[in-house]
């Protein structure tokens, strides 16, 4: 009796022994360094960002430009005799361009360097070698490829559709809304008829940045 009882005894600590050093080691496989196959692949799935970092780095230099110079307008209008305008809008504008075409090559040469390793971890970690080889197969296919270079036309199709579906509906509203901050402001609004609807004015920087194909 005695016996048997040990017998079973040594068979419960080796089925406990076996189930701990099964969970250890699926506790170990998310920290285990990826295979080589796995890193090309996670390399692929970097390269194929390259579209979206080169338009982050573009919006990232342009967002306080774009600010800048909505400041610098303001400006204009209210601090520069009429005379001077032109030629100092046309001086801010170019110094814009400038920062531009130093800026936007040095955030997006930094995202590059930056994103094998910040953008490549994420991959490693979040999916296995099976789902990234799913992931690649979809992105590189030619059907897809296709889809991204029609997604222009889409959106500027249904853009101008939009518009023109609500204009009549939102500029009576917009008009309304320039009216009622114009006295406010204490100074008088344009008429309805002196400038282009602004539904559709309102709409085309939308339209604009869609209908820009992503760089190569």
């Amino acid at each position: 009796m005695t016996r048997l009882f040990a017998i079973k005894r040594l068979a419960c600590m080796a089925l406990l022994t076996g189930a701990t050093l099964a969970h250890a080691q699926n506790q170990a496989i998310p920290n285990a360094p990826a295979s080589a196959a796995k890193k090309e692949l996670v390399q692929r799935m970097v390269a194929l960002q390259q579209p979206a970092l080169d338009n982050m780095a573009r919006s990232l230099a342009e967002r306080p430009a774009r600010q800048m110079m909505a400041a610098a307008d303001q400006a204009l209008q209210t601090r520069v005799p009429p005379e001077k305008r032109q030629a100092v809008a046309e001086q801010i504008q170019a110094e814009m361009r400038k920062f531009l075409d130093e800026a936007v090559p040095l955030i997006r040469d930094r995202a590059n360097k930056i994103a094998p390793t910040s953008l490549g971890s994420v991959f490693e970690e979040k999916f296995s070698e099976d789902e990234l080889r799913q992931l690649l197969a979809t992105l590189e296919s030619p059907v897809y490829k296709k889809f991204q270079q029609s997604l222009p036309d889409l959106t500027n199709a249904f853009v101008q559709t939009l518009v023109a579906d609500v204009e009549p509906t939102i500029n009576p509203k917009l008009n309304a809304l320039e009216q009622r901050v114009a006295s406010a402001l204490g100074v008088n609004a344009p008429g309805p008829a002196a400038s282009e609807p602004k539904a559709a004015k309102a709409a085309k920087p939308a339209a604009s940045a869609a209908s820009k194909p992503a760089k190569k």
